[in-house]
């Protein structure tokens, strides 16, 4: 009798852990479900969550270890040369699509990505046009900067996309935050994966929720703060000391805008 009562006890307890594992899955499969859903919402209007979008229009050219190719032809596993690891496969392709929601109105503005011209950052850097959303950042003399906060009105611009009523856009996360290459220019991999991908639940349904806190693998000039920073003033100092390095590295990239419309290389 005592053996059945055991025997009894190990199959509740089996039940109980089969319902429990059925649970977690079926929680899984919902929160999948949900965030794919918030996603394809997403891709309704230019607004939505592009300001957290910070990557390549289609069509950009990315090198890898055989060669330059359009990031929407990458697939999970190439491998990629980058600044800090050497070569290194691709985990995710996060893709991102926005549509206006009149056409005969043009782009707001978040939705517009940056143009950064041939030879823009350094001779033949790029070595084409390169078109990124305006948070993507560039690595320029040691330090991660938005392309935004590089504009310049001649050589670093806003695209206007007059021609397009959808854009996508698409971004590469490896393991871990690196600098690779984008046209020729050096530029970040994706720190942080957030949901408004539109393959978002492929990256949950593989690697689950994502936790926000990888470190960047250099400083950045904009969302970057200082370890140890404890008082308002000390942050308000390390903003003050970000903006006036800001302003530094667009003055450079303005004096050789100029250079540039004079048909001059600058000697930098």
């Amino acid at each position: 009798m005592a053996s059945e009562v055991k025997n009894s006890g190990s199959g509740t307890q089996r039940t109980r852990r089969n319902i429990m594992k059925m649970g977690a899955i079926l929680a899984s499969s919902a929160v999948a479900g949900a965030y794919s859903a918030h996603a394809a919402t997403s891709t309704t209007t230019a607004a939505c969550a592009v300001v957290r979008c910070k990557c390549f229009l289609k069509e950009t050219k990315i090198r890898t270890a055989d060669g330059e190719r359009k990031i929407e032809d990458l697939a999970i596993g190439d491998l990629l040369p980058t600044m800090f690891g050497g070569l290194r496969p691709i985990q995710w392709i996060g893709c991102y699509s926005f549509k206006k929601s009149d056409p005969s109105k043009p782009w707001v503005k978040d939705a517009l990505p940056v143009r950064i011209a041939r030879s823009g950052l350094a001779p033949n850097v790029p070595h084409a046009d390169l078109y990124v959303t305006a948070g993507h950042s560039l690595l320029i003399e040691g330090v991660l900067a938005p392309a935004e906060t590089l504009i310049n009105g001649s050589t670093i611009t806003r695209y206007e996309a007059r021609e397009y009523d959808a854009l996508e856009f698409f971004h590469i996360k490896l393991e871990s935050h690196d600098v690779i290459y984008a046209g020729g220019a050096p530029v970040e991999t994706l720190l942080n994966v957030n949901e408004s991908a539109v393959n978002f639940a492929d990256y949950f349904r593989t690697y689950g929720v994502p936790t926000g806190d990888e470190a960047p693998c250099l400083p950045m000039l904009v969302n970057w703060r200082q370890a140890g920073l404890k008082s308002r003033a000390r942050s308000a100092l390390s903003w003050n000391n970000r903006r006036k390095r800001i302003a530094a590295i667009r003055d450079r990239l303005e004096e050789r805008a100029i250079a540039l419309s004079r048909q001059l290389e600058p000697a930098l």
